[in-house]
């Protein structure tokens, strides 16, 4: 309860009857977990190791050499240090094995807002595929073209449209109206043929069940990276009909295709506030600190691609703006911490208390932080899964307030195509620009 009581007000944790009832009992809560000894996560699991394999994940691989530097010190110590000049990009990836999502939750619940964006931006976590994410100065996007009806021609229209924005250096990922087989390894080689054809230096997704990805590698699909919604319980993720083991196969099958080019991590986990809660198998834990088990769940598979869908579960459990924008940047610094890849889908669902002047906000306040990618749609409206995103124009503001890069294999592609400018800027299809005519041409006939 000491870490719930700390937590940041939350309509989640207020639905489970786990928020301090006052600000006075948030603020007492605060104090007394800044005196917890770091080694008192180690010692007291907050679900029990015998009937959780995320809890033994998380014991079993937990890295006490890495540990050592800190293990003096207590959840206040830990924050004191993370913001001191000591604690710079190359220690705290050292760090990262040493840390328990636990020890995670619980300092980000002593820090402010620009202390978690200050702490996150001096994280690095670089991951590659077909190119390279996450790093310093760069900001990647995935392009998510959903169809309502999965309609290969529109879903081909939005893919053209948003690589015209530059968008779709870290996927071009599909969420799949109909999740069968047969029509993801349709959808796939479509993607698949796109990206052959003018061979762009990305990897294509579609978000079907990781059990689907099992079977469209076995028939020959051109399965890139492999996706799956994650939690932190064994029991949350029972309710995604997944467990480690599952996981384990899944990455196997999908390394044994040797599709990466120059590197070789290949899965895609998404997450969010409340996944667990809304599944009863949070086991009396708040809202963040069970979010934060799901990162030692990504970290175990070196993943691509992460991403907190945070605004996207609903009210019941985020309820406004406010609460959106922080437990974005909780979520970000916390996965960062653990050396996990952390992006986001800054989104809200139309009927929480919440706008796109808040998604500004947030993906402003990320983008200040380091974040490794966010995610654009079609004018920032999701017409098939019916919420609210980031536009491909938003990634464009982004780069040109931070001064912010694509991945720079997906640059250079960029430059091949003349699709940007001396100064890296997009460019319009001009008569005199023949290249990006041509790629217009084609993909709509072919669509």
């Amino acid at each position: 309860m000491l870490l719930a009581c700390a937590s940041a007000r939350r309509s989640g944790d207020e639905l489970a009857g786990l928020a301090a009832v006052s600000d006075a009992q948030r603020v007492a809560a605060r104090a007394a977990l800044a005196d917890v000894p770091l080694t008192v996560f180690l010692e007291e699991p907050l679900i029990p190791y015998e009937t959780d394999e995320v809890t033994r994940l998380i014991f079993d691989r937990h890295d006490a050499e890495a540990f050592k530097p800190v293990s003096h010190l207590t959840v206040g110590g830990l924050r004191d240090w993370l913001l001191s000049y000591e604690a710079d990009t190359a220690t705290l990836t050292k760090l990262a094995p040493g840390l328990t999502p636990e020890m995670v939750a619980a300092v980000s619940k002593l820090m402010r807002n620009q202390d978690l964006i200050s702490v996150a931006r001096k994280c690095s976590v670089v991951k590659k595929f077909r190119n390279t994410i996450g790093l310093p100065g760069r900001l990647s996007s995935r392009l998510q073209p959903n169809h309502p009806t999965d309609d290969v021609r529109g879903i081909a229209a939005a893919t053209l449209d948003g690589l015209l924005y530059g968008s779709g250096d870290a996927v071009i990922g599909i969420n799949p109206a109909t999740d069968s087989v047969q029509n993801c390894i349709s959808l796939l080689d479509m993607l698949d043929g796109l990206r052959q054809r003018y061979d762009i230096p990305t990897q294509t997704c579609v978000l079907t069940h990781v059990t689907n990805a099992i079977e469209v590698m076995n028939a020959g699909g051109a399965m890139d990276l492999v996706f799956q919604s994650i939690a932190g319980s064994e029991a949350a993720n029972a309710g995604f009909g997944i467990n480690l083991n599952i996981l384990r196969e899944a990455r196997e099958a999908a390394l044994s295709l040797k599709r990466g080019t120059i590197g070789n991590d290949l899965m895609y986990f998404e997450t969010g506030q409340g996944a667990a809660l809304s599944a009863d198998a949070h086991f009396g834990l708040d809202q963040q600190t069970i979010e934060t088990r799901a990162y030692a769940v990504a970290r175990e598979f070196s993943p691509l691609l992460v991403n907190t869908v945070v605004g996207f579960i609903g009210p019941e459990y985020l309820y406004d703006g406010k609460q959106i924008i922080r437990a974005g940047l909780e979520d970000h610094f916390c996965a960062k911490l653990m050396g996990v890849p952390m992006g986001c889908d800054v989104c809200y669902t139309n009927h929480a208390e919440a706008d796109q002047d808040d998604m500004d906000t947030l993906m402003t306040l990320l983008t200040a932080a380091g974040v490794s990618f966010v995610i654009a749609v079609p004018g920032a409206d999701d017409v098939m899964l019916n919420y609210q995103s980031l536009s491909y124009h938003d990634i464009l503001y982004l780069r040109s307030v931070f001064g912010v890069r694509l991945a720079p294999e997906f640059e250079v592609w960029l430059e091949k195509m003349d699709m940007v400018d001396h100064a890296g800027r997009m460019r319009l299809a001009t008569p005199q620009n023949k290249a990006l005519k041509r790629l217009i041409s084609e993909h709509r006939d072919a669509a």
